[in-house]
């Protein structure tokens, strides 16, 4: 029985590292970095106080116990005094004006208005302090996009005027971005603010790295992982990006994304390059030579701390190729690495490498050779080193004489719609189409079916052991197992950890009898999404963990966040996310990693590397071109095979051939004209043939499939035999997996008639061998053949309040829908309860409470359904009476969590009262 140790504090000082590492210091000037010891401090922005430690949305919904502020970090650095005079004029402002989050799925504020400051107040705040910090906080998230107004991508009125004050009366003006994103720069040269620095949003400890780092206990040395331009309209995209049209994005661009546009086409539109980050100290970067056999270049460098203060420099080795048949970007990231710390006077010696598989292009229309794969055209090729794109310097180069096929594939997944993309010289050409539907020949291609034997009394832990193969385990499996096993059940199943994404594999009990485990997955990246009250670690989000460049210390912070997995039982951890920063409007960037696709590659494998040292994983998501948040589930997006190829599916790849991705997710929207999850040309020809990915294909919650329902509540989703046939394995999710449930969708059906053009056996027992390959190598597994992992706790943080993974909270509203309770607020904790119910739908929810306390008395209750804020139910006391407030709910799903946060006590809730109101037609979350 293997046995972890999670030492907490090195979890946590783990983290912190990571912050401190992926903060990227923009602007220092005037000596403003570090404070001096001793230093007077004002600290201005409301957002000291309400950091956001995440963005929004199933990527950032981690319940935590404590969320350190930039202003605690600051109050705990005991170098520094924080002007307490200007602190209390904030927290007498906020009693009147407090932080208004916004309520609902997807109805975040991206911003908070800022307090007005006086002249005055500002004056005397100079006359106190020898600098001045700026704190500017932004969210957005999972459907919620940026947007090109204030308060989003650009400072709204009130931080302008903060601005513009602070840096005229401070010598020393130090702007901290509290944010999930890159936004608008021009205020540096606005304001000319003395230091500029990227803090992103950091998880739960994202105020004690800015603390150390603004004393100088840590030396920032994170590298833009996006081009900041000069203005938005400035990005390649940003014609393509949403617009008067939301069905579709034409991918316009093509493959000069990012620095592969501006350094080919526009530099002088650059602000801030991509690998861009200063430091407090200097280094020289000295080239000590470059050699090419074959194909395989490497480049020997040196770098040497030249300044005062010890620290780590990422170096970069770009490509540039052979761009008069074929355009290709100006600079294409091959390798990067970053130094450990190194001393003052102190050099450390580093070596990239590229192999051709870094810098080939892919060839979608056979111009070169006649046939389509990924090729290198006859020509001179560059290499370049340094430290950004643009300083980066000629090291050598190579000349090939012939035009090669590096790998020749069979064309997938290119368009339908004629558009034109970018090409040499700025010129458009007509994008190839698609001549082929490799769907139509999928009969051709079917594995073989399996002869049903039915019960052999096989069970999954015989094949794990040898004893039988998988064919014959899965021969046992009826019509009826195969369709269930491709149905995950969702979302807070109590099958497994309760509050969580998703139940998997063995969610029915016919397939849990032969052994298959129940297999929990849950929402990440930034942390465990768990809506039971459980308390998780809340990590740097994935902007900040990229902007490391530093995979060493990324394996390590997810080598600790597995064990973490593995104690609350979480098989699988919905991320990393690695779709593209195509756009900086994208709302789920906080999420993502970067514009290139090589670093958001070897970041995720870092990350999967660290989890599957404990046997858990992440899922990779999603799979692929999920780069607008605003309407996602019903757009297309209009891509090149080559853009495909070389952009939004080379991240997947890296982290499945190098990375040992077992999971991967679809996406809602369309690509060319197919939804992900039942794409087949996405799914099989690219992911399983041509890859050769061995895992397991999920869908997104509640995904459509082959075509937009009139009710987006609509969980009766039929259509999983295109789905299945596609080798997209699993739908989550159902909100039950019972042999019952069969009629739910259609593959049962269809199978019964013989609809061999819709769905085959074989192919169910494709799936079917897909889940269970992967469900055999998981704790769950461990734990059916009794040799479940302990994980030992060592100063855990949420001892105090733990609870245990598998708890029972629900109660069942079919059969009594009164929920007789005894809450006492005064007890200082939030009130989680499930409920379970067959009939979904709009439910009215009566709350009976009392308090002893006068009727002036505000006594708010904010409602939580599975960690989303839906709204605040306000008592007044009640001089002990009992009295109620109603509320509409919807449950859409049969199993729901829920929970209460009293924002005052004195309030003691008696019980809950639910009465069906109607059915789940024409509701929206809109």
């Amino acid at each position: 029985m293997p046995e972890y140790i999670l030492d907490w504090n090195k979890y946590t000082d783990t983290a912190i590292r990571v912050a401190e590492e992926g903060s990227v210091l923009i602007k220092n000037d005037r000596s403003a970095l570090p404070l001096s010891k001793g230093a007077n401090v004002a600290v201005f922005g409301r957002m000291q106080r309400n950091y956001y430690k995440s963005g929004t949305g199933s990527g950032g919904m981690v319940n935590v116990k404590h969320v350190v502020s930039i202003l605690e970090g600051l109050q705990n650095e005991e170098g520094i005094n924080v002007d307490e005079t200007l602190l209390k004029i904030y927290d007498e402002w906020e009693l009147d004006h407090p932080v208004d989050p916004g309520l609902g799925w997807g109805k975040e504020n991206w911003s908070q208005d800022e307090m007005p400051l006086s002249d005055a107040v500002v004056k005397e705040a100079a006359g106190r302090n020898d600098a001045a910090i700026i704190v500017i906080g932004r969210t957005a998230g999972e459907d919620r996009d940026n947007t090109p107004q204030k308060g989003s991508f650009f400072l709204n009125d009130g931080e302008e005027e903060m601005m513009r004050k602070v840096c005229n009366a401070f010598s020393k003006t130090i702007v901290l971005l509290n944010v999930g994103n890159i936004i608008d720069m021009s205020f540096i040269s606005k304001y000319d603010p003395a230091a500029v620095l990227y803090v992103w949003q950091a998880g739960m400890i994202g105020g004690t790295a800015v603390g150390n780092i603004v004393t100088g206990k840590a030396v920032p040395s994170g590298s833009l992982t996006d081009t900041i331009a000069k203005d938005l309209s400035d990005y390649p995209s940003s014609s393509n990006f949403g617009g008067d049209d939301l069905s579709k994005d034409f991918y316009a661009e093509d493959i000069f994304v990012g620095y592969r546009y501006f350094s080919t086409f526009a530099p002088e539109k650059v602000l801030y390059p991509f690998g861009y980050g200063l430091s407090y100290t200097t280094f020289e970067i000295t080239d000590l030579g470059f050699s090419a056999e074959g194909t395989d270049v490497s480049v020997k460098l040196s770098v040497k701390n030249t300044g005062n203060y010890p620290g780590k420099k990422t170096v970069m080795l770009f490509a540039q190729t052979p761009s008069d048949r074929i355009a290709t970007p100006s600079r294409v990231l091959v390798d990067f690495q970053k130094t450990e710390e190194i001393a003052p006077g102190q050099t450390e010696e580093i070596t990239l490498r590229a192999g051709k598989n870094r810098y080939a292009s892919f060839d979608d229309d056979g111009r070169l050779l006649g046939k389509t794969g990924w090729v290198l055209p006859k020509g001179t090729y560059s290499f370049y080193a340094g430290e950004n794109v643009v300083e980066a310097g000629l090291s050598g180069s190579f000349e090939l004489a012939e035009d090669t096929m590096v790998e020749q594939l069979e064309s997938a997944a290119k368009p339908l719609q004629a558009f034109e993309r970018l090409t040499i010289g700025g010129e458009y050409e007509p994008v190839p189409l698609r001549q082929v539907e490799h769907v139509d020949t999928r009969l051709e291609r079917l594995p073989k079916e399996i002869p049903y034997t039915g019960d052999k009394g096989i069970k999954l832990s015989d094949v794990k052991l040898k004893k039988n193969t998988l064919d014959e385990f899965i021969a046992q499996l009826s019509d009826e197992e195969l369709c269930l096993i491709i149905r995950g059940e969702g979302m807070g199943s109590p099958k497994v950890t309760t509050g969580t994404a998703a139940a998997f594999a063995g969610a029915s009990k016919e397939l849990q009898a032969m052994g298959i485990p129940a297999l929990c997955c849950d929402d990440g990246p930034s942390g465990m999404r768990i809506d039971s009250g459980k308390k998780a670690f809340s990590l740097p989000n994935g902007t900040c963990l990229a902007c490391t460049f530093n995979e060493k210390l990324n394996e390590e912070l997810f080598d600790w966040f597995g064990i973490e997995m593995v104690s609350n039982e979480v098989d699988n951890i919905l991320g990393p996310g690695i779709n593209i920063h195509r756009h900086p409007l994208n709302g789920r960037n906080f999420e993502y990693f970067s514009e290139d696709p090589l670093l958001t590659g070897r970041i995720a494998s870092a990350q999967l590397r660290g989890m599957d040292k404990h046997g858990v994983t992440g899922t990779i998501k999603h799979f692929c071109c999920n780069n607008r948040e605003t309407n996602r589930r019903c757009m297309d997006s209009v891509v090149s095979e080559r853009a495909l190829r070389e952009i939004y599916l080379k991240g997947f790849e890296i982290a499945i051939k190098e990375g040992n991705a077992r999971s991967v997710m679809s996406v809602y929207n369309q690509i060319n004209g197919a939804f992900g999850t039942a794409n087949y040309e996405l799914d099989t020809t690219i992911l399983h043939d041509q890859w050769g990915f061995t895992g397991i294909l999920m869908t997104d919650w509640w995904a459509y499939i082959d075509s937009i329902p009139e009710n987006q509540f609509d969980h009766g989703l039929r259509s999983h035999s295109v789905m299945a046939r596609a080798q997209c394995d699993i739908y989550m999710v159902c909100s039950s997996v019972e042999r019952a449930d069969l009629d739910a969708t259609d593959t049962f059906e269809n199978l019964k008639n013989g609809r061999t053009d819709l769905i085959t056996r074989a192919e169910l027992q494709r799936n079917a061998a897909n889940i269970l390959k992967y469900a055999m190598n998981t704790p769950a597994m461990d734990a059916i053949m009794g040799d479940r992992p302990v994980v030992k706790h060592i100063d855990c943080p949420f001892s105090d309040d733990a609870i245990e993974a598998k708890v029972d909270l629900y109660y069942e509203i079919d059969k009594d829908p009164v929920i007789t309770v005894d809450v006492d607020t005064s007890e200082g904790k939030d009130f989680v309860f499930g409920i379970t119910c067959n009939k979904l739908g709009v439910y009215e929810c009566e709350l009976v409470a009392c308090s002893d306390l006068s009727p002036l008395a505000q006594l708010p209750i904010t409602l939580y359904y599975t960690s989303i804020p839906l709204r605040v139910i306000t008592f007044t006391g009640s001089e002990g009476q009992d009295v109620s407030q109603t509320t509409e709910c919807i449950l859409i799903a049969k199993h729901s969590v829920f929970r209460m946060h009293f924002g005052k006590r004195g309030l003691k809730l008696k019980c809950l009262k639910f009465k069906y109101l109607h059915g789940l037609e024409n509701i929206s979350f809109d």
